[in-house]
């Protein structure tokens, strides 16, 4: 009896299909301007403070503040959009 080894050649099966998973489009760009968005307001409220019109305590205040809102409308308009994406329920239409 003779030891095979395993062979190094890759078969084609009809029958695999390959599957190729990347971050849709869209999501990458609304990800991308609610940052956009957060770095304007951020940047904002520091030439406020740097201009003297706020203090330093409330410019800081005004940074977790608006950072914590901009994540949070962030990730509505995520859920929001993963559920427009694949929806669970279809309507179904009378004729």
């Amino acid at each position: 009896a003779t030891a095979t080894t395993p062979s190094t050649e890759h078969t084609t099966n009809p029958n695999i299909y390959q599957v190729t998973m990347s971050i849709p489009g869209p999501l990458i760009a609304g990800s991308i301007a609610y940052f956009v968005f957060a770095c304007v307001v951020n940047g904002g409220i520091f030439a406020s403070m740097a201009t003297g019109m706020v203090s330093k305590d409330n410019a800081s205040i005004g940074n977790v503040v608006t950072s914590v809102c901009i994540f949070s409308m962030w990730l509505f308009w995520l859920s929001a959009w993963l559920h427009q994406w694949h929806p669970l329920i279809k309507p179904i239409y009378e004729e």
